[in-house]
C-alpha cells in the first residue's frame, strides 16, 4: 500500500490471489470520503448517508413511529432511524445475516417469501408510517437482466407498502439509473400525493442507482 505524491490518495498494490477487480475496489473504499466518516461516527456502511441526505432533502424521518427496513444489512438505514427516533419501532428483513441492532428486530428470511409481511408486521405491533427498500437483487453482469430483477423487488416493496402503510406514510426505495419505470411511477402516484426521484450526493457517481420517496401515502383505495 503506498501515497502518491499529493500524500492524500491511497494506492493498493496487487498483492497475490486478489483480481485486479479486488483491488481497484479496495482502493476505492479506503480513498471514499463516506467510508472513511462512517467508519468514524459508528455507522455499518456508507449507505447511512443515502438516507441521512434524502431526509434533509424531503424530511422522510422525523415524527415516525413505526418503520420497515427491507434489506436491511448491513444496517446502516437502521441505525440512522434509531438515532433521528429513538422512541420508532423498526423491524428489518435480509436473507443475509445481520449483527444485532439495539432497538431494531431483524428477520433473516426472504421477503419474496409469502410468509414474510405477516411476520414483519406481527413484529411491529401496528402499521407503519415509513417502508424503506434498498433492497437490490444479485447481479448477473447482464444490465437490462439486473434492472429487470431489481424493479421486481421494488414493485414487490411498493405493493407491501400500499397494503400496509398507515395513511400520510412514506415509501423509500432504491431503483435503478433512469428511475422507477412508467407503469410503478403511475402506480405509486396513484397511492401517494407525491413521487420524486434523487441521487443523493454520497451515491457514487459512477453507481447506477437512484432512490424514489414518495409521501403522503393516500390510504387503501376501492378496486
Amino acid at each position: 500500500m503506498s501515497r502518491d505524491g499529493g500524500g492524500l490518495r491511497t494506492r493498493v498494490k496487487t498483492a497475490r490471489g486478489r483480481t485486479a477487480q479486488s483491488t481497484r475496489w479496495l482502493e476505492r473504499q479506503l480513498n471514499d470520503p463516506y467510508v472513511r466518516r462512517a467508519k468514524a461516527e459508528g455507522y455499518r456502511s456508507r449507505a447511512a448517508y443515502k438516507l441521512l441526505e434524502l431526509d434533509e432533502r424531503f424530511g422522510i424521518i422525523q415524527g415516525k413511529r413505526r418503520v420497515v427496513d427491507l434489506g436491511i444489512a448491513p444496517g446502516g438505514w437502521s441505525q440512522v432511524i434509531r438515532r433521528r427516533v429513538p422512541k420508532a419501532a423498526v423491524v428489518g428483513i435480509d436473507l443475509l445475516p445481520v449483527d444485532p441492532i439495539d432497538g431494531v428486530t431483524i428477520f433473516q428470511m426472504d421477503f419474496m417469501d409469502d410468509a414474510a409481511p405477516g411476520v414483519l408486521m406481527e413484529a411491529l405491533g401496528g402499521a407503519p408510517d415509513l417502508v424503506m427498500s434498498d433492497m437490490a437483487a444479485n447481479t448477473v453482469g447482464h444490465p437490462q437482466t439486473d434492472a429487470l430483477r431489481t424493479m421486481a423487488l421494488v414493485e414487490t416493496a411498493l405493493a407491501f407498502a400500499v397494503d400496509v402503510l398507515e395513511k400520510g406514510g412514506t415509501f423509500v426505495a432504491k431503483v435503478f439509473a433512469g428511475g422507477a419505470d412508467a407503469q410503478l411511477v403511475a402506480e405509486m402516484k396513484r397511492n401517494f400525493q407525491t413521487v420524486k426521484h434523487a441521487k443523493p450526493p454520497s451515491s457514487r457517481k459512477g453507481s447506477v442507482e437512484w432512490f424514489v420517496v414518495a409521501q403522503g401515502f393516500k390510504g387503501r383505495q376501492a378496486d
